[in-house]
């Protein structure tokens, strides 16, 4: 009997090193393809911003994976499409929030926006098939069949949401469409907690994204400091667009400082479909 138990427990100690041993090679392989989507020669223009960024560090802090279905919301030009999309393209699938061509009034650059971004994923063979849906909320608020998504990801756009007053909106389009557990990742300029908010800037404060994102049924279970800029104060003249890349200033000691300063300080939020 003895004996009978010992096997058994070798069994099952060996059983649970070798599961440990896939998991770990599994979890390798998905780091590499990232890796590998996000040092892709295609890249190499865009690049230079990755030390702002972090993108390889980003989207393993949210988890995405390589068969997953992934909805990024307002990737304007295309940014992080140009990784996610090859990453995604041969076992997941990536679906594209973009801008309502159909919005009476739209802004100009909507067309130039779209257009880059049509062109840039056009490469099917790197890129995969890209689902592009419009998203205006309220107006337009679906991102497909619900609860079919496993993340939600969003980068520097929730400000131009505060300022719509359309942000809760865009949580709650957000919760229909993940799957349970799924993950929604978001990224944007933070304004301190004891920073005026009353007029647009560009920056939103952390709380107040928490805040409607878990009224909204959402749930946050990670921040991370990996896009945190310490010397960014957040009160500049002319707000974010002050930073880099914009560097919305005039005078040229001004932009020279600006430089130094380098990009915004970002929040980085995880949360789950409970």
């Amino acid at each position: 009997m003895l004996k009978k138990l010992s096997i058994s427990s070798k069994h099952i100690v060996l059983t649970g090193l070798v599961g440990a041993l896939i998991s770990f090679s599994q979890f390798t392989l998905a780091n590499d393809l990232l890796a590998a989507a996000v040092n892709a020669a295609e890249r190499q223009e865009e690049s230079n911003r990755d030390r702002f960024r972090n993108p390889l560090e980003t989207l393993s802090f949210f988890g995405v994976e390589s068969d997953m279905k992934v909805v990024e919301l307002a990737p304007s030009g295309g940014w992080y499409t140009e990784i996610l999309g090859p990453y995604l393209a041969k076992d997941g699938k990536l679906v594209a929030g973009h801008f309502n061509m159909e919005r009476e009034n739209a802004p100009a650059y909507f067309e130039r926006a779209m257009n880059a971004y049509k062109e840039r994923i056009s490469d099917e063979e790197r890129f995969g098939t890209i689902q592009i849906l419009p998203f205006d909320p309220p107006a337009k608020s679906s991102l497909g069949e619900a609860g079919t998504a496993d993340m939600v990801l969003s980068f520097r756009s929730v400000h131009g949401w505060k300022r719509n007053e359309v942000f809760g909106d865009v949580v709650k389009s957000v919760y229909d469409v993940l799957k349970p557990g799924g993950v929604f990742g978001i990224v944007g300029h933070r304004l301190p907690e004891d920073g005026d908010d009353s007029e647009f800037t560009g920056y939103v404060k952390q709380s107040w994204v928490i805040e409607q994102a878990e009224a909204a049924g959402l749930k946050l279970v990670e921040s991370s400091e990996i896009n945190a800029n310490p010397n960014d104060t957040a009160d500049h003249e002319n707000g974010v667009w002050s930073l880099p890349p914009s560097l919305n200033v005039d005078d040229e000691d001004a932009k020279e400082r600006n430089r130094k300063i380098g990009e915004s300080d970002r929040f980085t939020l995880k949360f789950v479909k409970a």
